[in-house]
């Protein structure tokens, strides 16, 4: 099957040899989405709130580029550098589900850049 690489500058340009998403047949990868303003690609604010409401804005942005929305992902996976975190930004997540049944989700706690609190990647299938 043919692999389709995804772009969008509603979501932060890449910083290495990726793309922000891809797809191949209904299936739909979004890269792990940092918490960057895509117009300046610097991190959002200090805290895990703020990171985290960026980082799924950017997986909404790489979404909406391949016609899906939150209620196609079947998978989540956020990447957190602190178990501490993880209340404040489930509590944000949630706000992104409040109309749509949560996918399938794991949350790990991992070594991220300088700064950045947290970061979150997604798995979507599509229509036809």
């Amino acid at each position: 099957m043919k692999r389709t690489p995804l772009s969008t500058p509603d979501a932060p340009a890449p910083i290495a040899c990726y793309s922000q998403g891809a797809r191949v047949g209904n299936f739909l990868q979004v890269s792990g989405q940092m918490p960057a303003d895509p117009a300046t690609g610097e991190l959002v604010g200090p805290t895990v709130k703020e990171q985290t409401r960026q980082s799924l804005l950017n997986v909404q942005a790489v979404l909406t580029a391949a016609g899906a929305t939150f209620d196609n992902v079947l998978m989540m996976r956020v990447y957190l550098t602190t178990y501490d975190d993880f209340w404040t930004m489930n509590e944000v997540y949630s706000t992104f589900f409040e109309n749509v049944a949560p996918p399938a989700r794991m949350t790990f706690y991992c070594g991220l850049p300088p700064g950045m609190l947290v970061e979150v990647d997604a798995l979507a299938v599509l229509a036809d």
